[in-house]
């Protein structure tokens, strides 16, 4: 510090602090209404407790996790419909459901969601977070007017099927998002994880209603399940409209002094806090090396960025993953399998199975914060390939072959209890808490709407395919799901980094490193968190070496950074005069001196 004193001379003080505690930006932060505020943000640092579990926090996984709801009610019911004698005499053939049509019901909502995904991502970086919610609640809605509508044309239920499912796969990628980028850091993992325990809360409330129903007469068995689904979204659309936008979002489109707002609210604390004051500056220092770049980008960075290629296809095979564990072939097919086991009543033992997913969410939220992401995505995955191999070793060899079927029909519910309690608590929460986290804000909208995709994919192709799979080999379709979980548990030990307790700057930062995702746990972050003078981008963001990270001297280094051009680098916008830094390893400097 005496150095850097030394430097630029006593003049600058106040500019030098200001610009070390993430308060003055090329943005145009001093822009707040009162100019009082402001300069107490400056100089008056409060270092009172954070509030970690404040109202607004609760408040906000409540409303904005009803994109889960949404998705994991439309997902539980459809298994019910299948089932119901109504549903089967207007929709199906002679009473029964062929395999294409069945496949054809269950699996466009998937496709839907799949291409809502895509979609998501550029208009909610152009419009933003909640704006967006709201415009795909609204689409879902539409979907289920057009199901609800039929009386005898299958088709229109898939066409609606496939509307909601756009609706459904844009919060799918908003949802986890919005929570992300708002969430205090210390409980970031268990609030996104909320996501997934509103959809195993709407799986669950989706057999409880269509186990009330299936005994009407009548097409009231399906149209009253599926005309409460028009509830979820008219409260999500309404409740998001009292919450602030994404910090994030705010920060980059010049709205700096209310990305301070928000980020002091979800701390409960002051604006002028040191906790707001961390998080401004490390948003800051991110958004200035992402930016010298040039402040437009091709879509292509998510591949050619820094390790970007690396972390898109990990949130791509993760998602493809919680697909592939098979949960979903029991939320789909959940009725119809157990009532191919013998039990009497399938749709009370789909109710038992989806109390189990929505109640062993609860110690996910947990685990997620108290084991890290790592730990519990290894034992998971471990867990959920002994259940499988189990499961389908008795209906094959003792089931199918018509041995002790009492036996193993008990055996077999008893190993899918366990496995959903397996996946609930680690697949089902936490793969969408890490595919928040691993991208940086310049790139994450995009990269988790790709990231979805495959997740939606897979889930279609299981949806379509499982009734042709299972009739052609019985059981042994569990044998898959078996091997992708024990994969799962690999490709996490070698590839997926530890992301709990660190901010989203400091895990894009740590991934830029190379840390070994084995001793990532245990990595410290530089002294300045962010290594903002490695992360200085060159025209399509390729211009950063491993080297360079690490702070070491070479042709790319610090002193090679050109002072801004008309068209890249980092402009002053903010009409403060401050200029912006380069903080690291080795100090701090202004660009262009």
């Amino acid at each position: 510090m005496n150095s850097l004193k030394a430097r630029f001379g006593g003049a600058k003080k106040k500019d030098d602090a200001a610009q070390m505690s993430g308060q003055t930006t090329p943005r145009n932060e001093m822009s707040v209404a009162d100019p009082a505020v402001a300069e107490k943000a400056e100089t008056d640092v409060d270092n009172s407790k954070v509030r970690i579990l404040s109202p607004r926090v609760f408040t906000m996984a409540l409303i904005v996790s009803i994109g889960g709801l949404i998705f994991g009610y439309d997902t539980g019911q459809i298994s019910g419909f299948l089932a119901m004698t109504d549903f089967k005499d207007r929709f199906g053939q002679n009473g029964a459901f062929s395999n294409v049509r069945s496949g054809t019901i269950v699996g466009l909502l998937s496709i839907g969601t799949l291409i809502g995904a895509l979609l998501s991502a550029p208009i909610a970086d152009r419009f933003g977070r909640k704006i967006c919610i709201q415009t795909w609640c609204l689409v879902f809605i539409v979907g289920v007017v057009i199901q609800i509508a039929t009386s005898q044309h299958w088709y229109q239920v898939a066409i609606g099927r496939w509307v909601a499912g756009l609706g459904v796969g844009g919060l799918s990628v908003l949802t986890p998002m919005y929570q992300s980028e708002t969430a205090p850091r210390q409980v970031r993992g268990a609030l996104v994880s909320c996501y997934q325990l509103f959809i195993t809360a709407g799986i669950w409330l989706a057999y409880m209603i269509n186990y009330g129903t299936h005994n009407l007469a009548g097409p009231q068995q399906w149209r009253i399940p599926m005309g409460i689904g028009f509830i979820f979204p008219v409260i999500m659309a309404a409740g998001i409209t009292f919450l602030s936008e994404s910090p994030r979002w705010d920060y980059r489109h010049n709205n700096v002094d209310r990305a301070r707002a928000t980020i002091a609210k979800s701390y409960g604390v002051p604006i002028n806090h040191w906790e707001v004051n961390r998080e401004m500056k490390e948003i800051k220092a991110k958004f200035d090396a992402e930016n010298a770049g040039g402040g437009k980008h091709k879509w292509t960075e998510i591949f050619t960025g820094p390790r970007m290629f690396y972390r898109t296809m990990l949130g791509i095979t993760m998602q493809a993953l919680q697909q592939l564990t098979g949960a979903n072939f029991f939320f789909y097919y959940g009725t119809t399998v157990f009532a191919n086991i013998g039990l009497s009543d399938s749709f009370l033992t789909s109710i038992i199975l989806g109390s189990i997913n929505f109640g062993m969410t609860f110690p996910g939220l947990w685990v997620v914060e108290h084991f890290g992401r790592r730990r519990a995505l290894i034992v998971g995955a471990l867990w959920m390939f002994m259940c499988f191999m189990v499961f389908a070793s008795v209906g094959h060899f003792l089931l199918q072959q018509g041995v002790q079927i009492h036996t193993a029909g008990t055996v077999m519910i008893i190993f899918a209890a366990l496995f959903i309690a397996g996946y609930a608590m680690t697949w089902g929460p936490i793969v969408w808490a890490v595919i928040g986290e691993i991208f940086p804000t310049r790139y994450r909208a995009m990269c988790m709407g790709i990231s979805s995709a495959s997740n939606w994919i897979w889930n279609f192709l299981i949806s379509f395919f499982t009734p042709f799979i299972t009739s052609a080999i019985d059981y042994r379709y569990g044998y898959i799901f078996a091997g992708c979980s024990f994969a799962a548990a690999i490709i996490v030990y070698l590839f997926l980094c530890e992301s709990s307790g660190r901010t989203l700057e400091e895990i894009d930062t740590m991934y830029i490193l190379h840390v070994k995702p084995w001793k990532s746990s245990k990595w410290v972050a530089p002294d300045e968190e962010v290594s903002t003078d490695a992360l200085f981008l060159e025209p399509g963001a390729r211009g950063i070496r491993k080297a360079d990270a690490a702070g070491m001297e070479n042709a790319q280094g610090l002193e090679d950074v050109p002072p801004p051009t008309e068209e890249y680098g980092i402009h002053d916008i903010s009409g403060t005069g401050h200029r912006p830094i380069m903080g690291g390893v080795r100090g701090q400097s202004y660009i262009g001196e």
